[in-house]
């Protein structure tokens, strides 16, 4: 909807704000805000709101009373800070830094040194009494303001400093002196008025203005929108836009800029964790273009400002409860803070901490919930490399992210995402990386520097994304250009080499290392316990946490298995039930036979001695079924896929049949499965003759099934057990079709106890998974005792997709230009999909009030999902052995967070 401006304020001083004002001032002016309050040293400054930047995305242009408010706090802070913004003799500058709600790391533009000149940059000099900062501050705002404000490619701003340097026989940016800066603005300025048409601007006011517009317009920049649609984040929040004045870290060996984290976010042990760059600006931290030192060192160096800031790092730890990622200045040796948030973590260090807090007293458990993910609990399950294989080590950098890597070298984004997308699994190996290579890092399996640290750009988005990466490794020799990376002892790795890299330990490997179980995995399979190691560490928080969940919960988890052996390993990683056991995997194998049989008899007595032939077969099936799951629910759905999945393919059959007509020796068998298979032929058949549909037109398929359940309960009974099974019929439409199968299968259940002398409770429902059945679920409740959501189906009916198709055809252009912003097969399409489970569930219980409620669909698994479900109140989900304990994290997450929902039972 458009932004209304009546009455708006569209900027707040620092000192107006707090850190619960996100969503207006975005994360850094909130934070910024709330420093402030608490009296840290904090530069003066004020915020442009979230609002402001909505208004100019919807029309173009700013609000109208925008500028005004500008000016005014500008003034404001001239008139505190001594000096007129840009003036020649001492001027004011100031830093033109975005900040949206969620960080987003190197995604959008920021400006600094806004307020230079020709004639500013001398009085600057005069001022710090340093001529080399002065030409060095002017040259960096030359090079950021072309690039982001003027649309100038950055490669040529560094190309002109990479020959400066070589010019100069250095290395580095602090070896060149004044007079190479100097002549380095003039080359810039020349850059500048050839790529642009235009003079670099010398009028600090339309400095800043640009650069503000600037900001608002990357929101809607690539690399900002591909961050958006990989993290989930709306695209509709616009980015606030902070004015800070200027502090300096390039004034000598006095001063510097550092980055810092109140513990560390690879592990989440506690202690001095972070990075240190004497002489340098912060973007020289985060891009990674030069080493830094460790926080540690800063004590050494100058032990007033370290000590200052571990006090604030304590401060701000226990004021927000949680990590804090920190960026700080030191000026001359005065400490200046420029930014504070909670930090992006690890996996295994969100759990680590986490407990850690409530151990300290900080947070309850149900705040705990809130600080893991199912998503990270999933990525703990990914296997490790194997600590007694046979390794050629190439080198070793920084643990940055951890996980276990392996794939093909590529030097560029491009060629990662071409590889990619041609099913090839790819290391992104750079010297340092840089928001442009958002598309590469994302369609790596890992990301490899040879220079930065754990606060470089490489390694906080990869953290953010959960992917593995190593930084710093700086005896690596990376060269781009010539796409090979060296190794000492002069081992040279080409593109498309195998290399294998240990976010967890920063080890680089040659080749393919071999992976094992992860020890999280381990443990929910019972094989590991917690101990005094560091991955028993990490086992005892997870081990925790799911304590927590499982107390908090109301949503129960059940799994989706076709056979014993899968039940066993949902029961030991925690399923409390079968949610959906598929018969039709009981149908393949040796027994297709037998359902070719079955479709080629023509009478009645062929059709039952079929289906006598697989009563036994399936009646065993389910003994086993119902031993390992014993005294827990389990779902059965009768037949659901169209029959002509069980015979031949309809190609390869009649090539088959031709050849053989041709040698005159055709089979008589072949001939009769071909008339079938062409018969059965339907052009669409996910909408043709299957579910219910099958039971009713094919006598006595379900009836066998339901008898095989009954006796095989019976069986069970008759052995002590205790078998809890559910009999589901899918792809009801209406409820006529469902009381149809009823009436049958409650009389071969009657006939199974009367011949077995058991009493049987066999609840029968029906999976909703058809638009009519969600809109008729208050009749359909009437022969139902439960629902299962099977929103696969759903998804596909709603939208009208073919899920085997369309995810390969045009998901991608979709996902692209934000028509989804996650595919909804994968996340639960709550506005179309969800409002029919959500009708349907209340209707059903309206005609039924003791229905039971679940979901068997692959949304089951799917954390955001799980939320939704809970909300609704479905009384379980059901996923997938494997991602058991990711759904039972969720539901206890969602419990902690909604309590019990309006409509839950």
């Amino acid at each position: 909807m458009p932004v209304s401006e009546d009455r708006q304020k569209f900027v707040y001083d620092f000192t107006e704000g707090n850190k619960d004002l996100k969503d207006l001032l975005g994360g850094k002016g909130a934070n910024l805000a709330e420093m402030t309050n608490l009296g840290l040293p904090v530069p003066p400054g004020f915020t442009i709101t979230t609002e402001a930047c909505k208004v100019y995305l919807e029309g173009g242009t700013e609000p109208s009373s925008m500028r005004d408010e500008v000016t005014a706090h500008l003034e404001a802070l001239e008139r505190h800070m001594g000096k007129k913004l840009g003036q020649a003799d001492d001027p004011l500058l100031v830093s033109v830094r975005s900040g949206a709600k969620f960080s987003m790391p190197g995604m959008m533009d920021t400006v600094l040194n806004i307020g230079l000149s020709d004639e500013s940059v001398t009085g600057l000099a005069a001022q710090a009494g340093d001529e080399r900062f002065a030409w060095d501050s002017y040259r960096r705002l030359i090079q950021m303001f072309g690039r982001t404000v003027l649309g100038v490619d950055g490669d040529l701003f560094e190309e002109a400093l990479e020959e400066a340097k070589r010019a100069k026989g250095v290395t580095t940016d602090v070896d060149l002196d004044a007079g190479d800066l100097k002549h380095l603005v003039e080359e810039f300025k020349a850059i500048v008025s050839k790529e642009t048409g235009r003079d670099f601007p010398q009028a600090p006011r339309e400095q800043m203005d640009l650069a503000i517009r600037a900001v608002f317009d990357s929101w809607n920049g690539d690399r900002a929108k591909l961050y958006r649609r990989q993290e989930r984040i709306p695209g509709d929040l616009g980015t606030a836009v902070n004015i800070c004045s200027m502090v300096f870290g390039n004034l000598g060996p006095d001063s510097g800029t550092g980055v810092a984290f109140t513990r560390d976010p690879a592990s989440g042990h506690q202690g001095v964790y972070g990075d240190y760059l004497q002489n340098a600006q912060g973007e020289d931290v985060v891009a990674g273009i030069r080493n830094t030192m460790q926080l540690a060192e800063l004590e050494q160096l100058d032990k007033a400002s370290y000590d200052q800031l571990m006090q604030i790092m304590e401060t701000l730890e226990t004021h927000y409860k949680d990590l804090c990622d920190i960026e700080f200045t030191i000026e001359r040796g005065k400490l200046w803070m420029l930014q504070t948030r909670v930090g992006k973590r690890t996996a295994g260090a969100a759990f680590r901490i986490a407990t850690q807090l409530v151990d300290q007293g900080l947070i309850d458990e149900a705040e705990a919930l809130q600080r893991v993910t199912g998503a990270q609990l999933a990525q703990l399950m990914f296997p490790r490399f194997d600590e007694k294989a046979q390794t050629e080590l190439l080198g070793r950098g920084i643990a940055a992210s951890p996980g276990a890597a392996v794939g093909k070298a590529v030097f560029d984004s491009y060629t990662a995402v071409k590889w990619s997308r041609s099913g090839e699994k790819v290391i992104l190996i750079r010297r340092e990386t840089n928001p442009d290579d958002l598309d590469g890092m994302i369609a790596s399996e890992g990301i490899l520097t040879s220079r930065g640290g754990k606060t470089s750009h490489a390694a906080v988005v990869a953290r953010g994304m959960g992917k593995t990466c190593v930084c710093g490794a700086e005896e690596l020799e990376v060269d781009t250009k010539q796409r090979r990376m060296t190794a000492p002892g002069g081992v040279v790795i080409q593109e498309g080499d195998v290399v294998s890299i240990d976010g967890s330990t920063g080890k680089v490997y040659l080749g393919e290392v071999p992976v094992v179980p992860s020890p999280v995995v381990e443990y929910f399979e019972g094989r590991m316990h917690a101990g005094a190691d560091d991955a028993d560490e990490l086992v005892q928080a997870v081990h925790r946490m799911m304590a927590y969940a499982d107390r908090t919960r109301r949503l129960r988890v059940r799994a989706n298995a076709d056979n014993a052996e899968d039940a066993a390993r949902a029961r030991r990683f925690g399923a409390q039930g079968i949610g959906l056991c598929r018969t039709e995997h009981m149908f393949l194998g040796e027994r297709r036979e037998m359902v070719e049989r079955l479709i080629l008899a023509d009478t009645d007595a062929e059709r039952e001695e079929a289906l006598g032939a697989l009563l036994p077969l399936q009646k065993a099936d389910f003994v086993e079924l119902f031993e390992a799951m014993d005294g827990l629910p389990v779902t059965v759905r009768l037949l659901d896929p169209p029959l002509h999945e069980f015979l031949p393919d309809i190609t390869e059959l009649s090539v088959r049949v031709a050849l053989a007509e041709a040698r005159e020796d055709a089979n008589e068998n072949d001939l009769r499965l071909l008339q079938a298979v062409h018969k059965l032929h339907e052009q669409n058949p996910m909408l043709g003759l299957r579910g219910v549909r099958l039971g009713l037109v094919i006598p006595g398929l379900f009836a066998m099934q339901v008898r095989a359940i009954a006796e095989a309960a019976a069986e069970r009974i008759g052995r002590q057990g205790d078998p809890r099974a559910e009999i589901m019929i899918p792809l009801v439409g209406t409820v006529q079709e469902l009381e149809i199968v009823r009436e049958e299968a409650e009389r071969v259940i009657a006939d199974v106890e009367a011949a077995s002398g058991t009493d049987l409770t066999l609840p029968l429902g029906t999976m909703i998974e058809l638009p009519r059945a969600a809109l008729t679920a208050d009749q359909i409740a009437e022969a139902a005792e439960f629902f299962s959501f099977g929103t696969n189906d759903l998804t596909q009916t709603v939208w009208g997709f073919s899920r085997d198709d369309v995810e390969a055809s045009f998901f991608t252009a979709y996902l692209e230009k934000g028509i989804f912003g996650v595919s909804p097969f994968e996340t639960i399409d709550r506005d179309g999909v969800g409002s029919l489970v959500r009708a349907a569930a209340k209707a059903g219980r309206a005609t039924r009030p003791d229905l039971k409620l679940g979901v068997c669909g692959e949304h089951g698994g799917d954390p955001e999902s799980v939320h939704f479900f809970h909300e609704v109140g479905l009384d379980y989900v059901s996923c997938s052995p494997f991602r058991i304990p990711v759904a039972r994290l969720e539901a206890g997450r969602a419990a902690a967070l909604n309590g019990s929902s309006s409509d839950s039972r």
